[in-house]
């Protein structure tokens, strides 16, 4: 049954990272438009990174200078953007003699600080492990290491922050809806969105392919006569285990195969290990970790630390599917992570987007919308790149080094407004929402006025701020896109959080 019909300039199809990104963009140059994804927003390669932004140390090896720089260059503005869900974190190589010699690390250290202008992180150094607290978890035999900085980030939020900002600058946001069926038909594109109640058709001026993994396919089905970029499915999985260190750096490990992998702490009580990367052909939905990728990084582990890992001491892991250009790389792990952008004129452009990476999105959608623009009419120019990303205001409306640096003073402010909420949980609040969690404490004076307690630190305000404001729907969303609360909460939250949709049809009510 067809539900509506809606007119816009832009249909966007997937709503990952760069599909986020490129709704935002257009939206906030003036234009109308509609975003869709077939599940939950960032549900599959977008949630399923390293948690890094950061310019790609090992990229240099591949003499890829041209997109390290990019991603450095990102790197600093996304941080400004989102101090909250994206903070500094510094990186300890340990060196193995046996591998890559030390004045090879330290010179591609040397290159790394300075391919772009760096303001807001401390550049690399040689350090003693036997001396330096970094050391001491480690084995006897890493004597020497080195220290460098980049960035750490919530994936899903990231993708979630992109697609609220667009929604508030007038885009539709439908999750849970496939793209059905494209044609273009009098000078624009038919599509029809198959959601749980109906059918939704899309009258769009343009139409942009962000499908990711699916991004061939769904070429393919659009528009069947033409030869469109290929592309190499790459799997990535991780693990988690209890945290193998106390400090909070984080490690860069060599391994004699040549693969980069990192342990870095994660939700303080936990560290997080990854990633592989392992040539992939099955359906991205289902894609899931084996147990000889398992095995492989918990060896990696055994080599540097003298803590036996085992595969039993994992407590979750996840993996996802990179959709990457192909090329002539027979190692997976030496495919370019940049991107392309293919688009065609026709009598309603198509712009399809290949390859990509996290920590380059923004640029990405900047470029998409650039192409696009001028074929709709568009003026208005670039602007994303001195403007918050929703929650990232700590210190003005405008990004600044001082919302990057003076988080903890944040915090703090925060806890002396709302003395009634504990630490922990404040600083979950702040990391997760930045400014924004004014929304869910604001005209509150106890934790009783936070309604159920679902688990201890998850209340009933916070649901259904996840349910009305964040286009959650279902506990997975909510335990482990909208926080990683599922690492922490008891085994049966999410039985408790689906009765209590149940009994209030929060979720039907929105979706």
């Amino acid at each position: 049954m067809r539900d509506r019909e809606l007119t816009c300039d832009m249909l966007v199809v997937g709503a990952g990272i760069n599909g986020a990104g490129i709704a935002r963009d257009a939206a906030g140059r003036g234009m109308s438009v509609v975003i869709c994804d077939q599940d939950d927003l960032g549900a599959h390669t977008s949630s399923a990174s390293t948690k890094l932004v950061h310019g790609g140390l090992r990229y240099l090896e591949h003499y890829e200078f041209g997109l390290v720089r990019k991603s450095l260059i990102e790197r600093e503005v996304l941080l400004r953007a989102a101090p909250h869900i994206i903070w500094p974190l510094r990186f300890v190589l340990p060196h193995d003699v046996g591998l890559r010699p030390a004045w090879m690390i330290r010179a591609g250290l040397g290159l790394y600080d300075h391919l772009a202008k760096r303001e807001l992180l401390p550049g690399s150094e040689r350090i003693d492990l036997r001396q330096h607290p970094v050391g001491r978890p480690l084995r006897p035999e890493f004597k020497v290491g080195f220290a460098y900085s980049d960035g750490w980030v919530d994936d899903a939020r990231l993708v979630l922050l992109n697609v609220m900002d667009a929604a508030e600058r007038g885009a539709k946001v439908f999750t849970r809806t496939r793209c059905h069926a494209a044609m273009r038909a009098n000078g624009a594109w038919q599509a029809q969105l198959a959601t749980a109640s109906g059918t939704v058709e899309v009258r769009a001026r343009c139409l942009v392919n962000a499908t990711g993994p699916w991004a061939a396919s769904f070429l393919g089905h659009v528009e069947p006569q033409r030869a469109h970029q290929s592309l190499r499915l790459v799997k990535g999985s991780h693990i988690i285990v209890r945290r193998l260190f106390e400090h909070g750096y984080a490690y860069i490990f060599q391994h004699p195969d040549k693969r980069i992998v990192f342990a870095i702490p994660y939700e303080h009580d936990f560290t997080l290990v990854g990633t592989t990367d392992v040539d992939y052909h099955g359906d991205p939905r289902k894609v899931d970790i084996e147990r000889g990728e398992i095995e492989y990084l918990c060896s990696l582990l055994e080599r540097y630390f003298p803590a036996k890992v085992t595969p039993e001491d994992v407590v979750w892991t996840y993996s996802g599917v990179r959709p990457l250009l192909e090329d002539e790389a027979h190692d997976a792990a030496k495919v370019t992570r940049d991107y392309r952008l293919e688009l065609e004129t026709g009598e309603a452009p198509l712009l399809s987007i290949f390859g990509g990476k996290l920590t380059t999105y923004r640029k990405l959608a900047e470029e998409a919308v650039n192409k696009v623009a001028p074929l709709l009419g568009v003026t208005n120019g670039d602007w994303t790149e001195h403007v918050c990303l929703p929650g990232g205001d700590l210190f003005g409306p405008e990004p600044s080094n001082r919302s990057v640096l003076e988080f903890d003073g944040f915090v703090g402010t925060m806890r002396r407004r709302y003395p009634w909420v504990p630490g922990d949980l404040m600083h979950r609040y702040a990391r997760t929402y930045g400014t924004r969690l004014e929304r869910l404490l604001g005209g509150k004076a106890s934790l009783n006025d936070l309604g159920e307690c679902f688990a201890p630190g998850l209340y009933e305000t916070e649901v259904r701020h996840w349910i009305e404001s964040e286009w959650a729907t279902t506990p997975e969303d909510m335990l482990w896109r909208r926080s990683k609360l599922g690492l922490h909460v008891p085994a049966d939250t999410a039985a408790r959080i689906a009765q209590y949709l149940g009994r209030s049809g929060a979720a039907r009510a929105v979706a």
